[in-house]
């Protein structure tokens, strides 16, 4: 079983020719509504992957819920532990370029309301994978961490966003997924060693005694462990929105650990379908079938 403990949102999705500087307003050229939410895009792609998960998080008694929740009910994932805040249901404003990038904004809303306790809703067994991320309180991510161990459950942290608090609890993920920016800010919160970003890799795996994925894009993954240091590349395409793709990676990552698979077959299958995601708009709806990955990887 995958279980996510994290945040569920409504993306709110304007297209731009190019994103604006400070100060500056530009003309958008569409809008969409999408479900996301760092938590709710991960357990889809995990279900997509073809795990079968759990999703416990919050969302609010408004308009935007029903719509927030709709993709992952479609996708068979069980909100059992899923409560309903007062506080609005998360959003995410989003302006995309182009060129496929992005810049974002969340507000938490009913994110903000999953607090420790709810992590008994998680109903952690022994060979589980829990998938985290940043964007619920950092007590409640820090509690499910040590819940997780102590079911002899797996977890897979998501260290986006970045959150300079979060560094002290790094060390507790048996395995911390960054992307290259937000490993250079915990490689400097944490003193890590080492002349570049390998090296400072190497250092945190001997530390804590745990696993570091960095994500790079286009340029694909890296890992390192106390005993190996891989380089997974990313398919080649050419983006058009990179929204949700790092979600994407995540949750085929931890179905891939939960499926059995070796850490670099693991990489390589979450790697493909990241790269797959930003050939489609939006988040949830772009995130790839198990099918078309395995496609996509036998055509390489």
């Amino acid at each position: 079983m995958i279980i996510i403990v994290g945040s569920i949102n409504l993306d709110l999705i304007a297209n731009v020719d190019r994103l604006p500087e400070p100060g500056e307003t530009v003309r958008g050229s569409g809008f969409a509504t999408a479900p996301g939410g760092k938590g709710a895009n991960q357990a889809l792609a995990a279900a997509r992957a073809g795990a079968k998960v759990r999703m416990v998080g919050a969302v609010g008694k408004d308009s935007f819920a029903a719509e927030a929740l709709a993709l992952l009910k479609a996708g068979n994932v069980d909100l059992s532990g899923v409560g309903e805040s007062f506080a609005s249901t998360g959003t995410a404003l989003i302006l995309v370029g182009a060129d496929g990038e992005n810049v974002i904004a969340v507000v938490p809303g009913a994110n903000d309301s999953v607090l420790p306790a709810d992590i008994a809703k998680a109903y952690l067994r022994k060979g589980d994978v829990v998938l985290l991320q940043h964007e619920i309180p950092l007590p409640t991510v820090e509690a499910a961490l040590d819940a997780t161990r102590s079911a002899g459950a797996v977890s897979v942290l998501n260290t986006a966003p970045f959150r300079t608090e979060a560094a002290g609890f790094l060390g507790k993920a048996d395995y911390a997924v960054a992307n290259e920016t937000e490993f250079d800010l915990y490689g400097e919160a944490l003193a890590l060693s080492g002349r570049d970003r390998q090296a400072r890799m190497r250092d945190y795996a001997q530390k804590t005694g745990r696993a570091i994925v960095v994500t790079l894009g286009g340029d694909g993954v890296l890992a390192a462990t106390p005993d190996q240091f891989l380089t997974v590349p990313a398919l080649k395409i050419t983006p058009v929105d990179t929204v949700g793709a790092g979600d994407t990676f995540c949750g085929y990552f931890g179905a891939g650990l939960s499926s059995g698979l070796s850490l670099e077959e693991a990489l390589t299958r979450a790697a493909a379908a990241g790269s797959l995601a930003c050939l489609k708009p939006g988040a949830q709806p772009a995130i790839p079938l198990a099918k078309d990955v395995g496609a996509a990887l036998a055509a390489r």
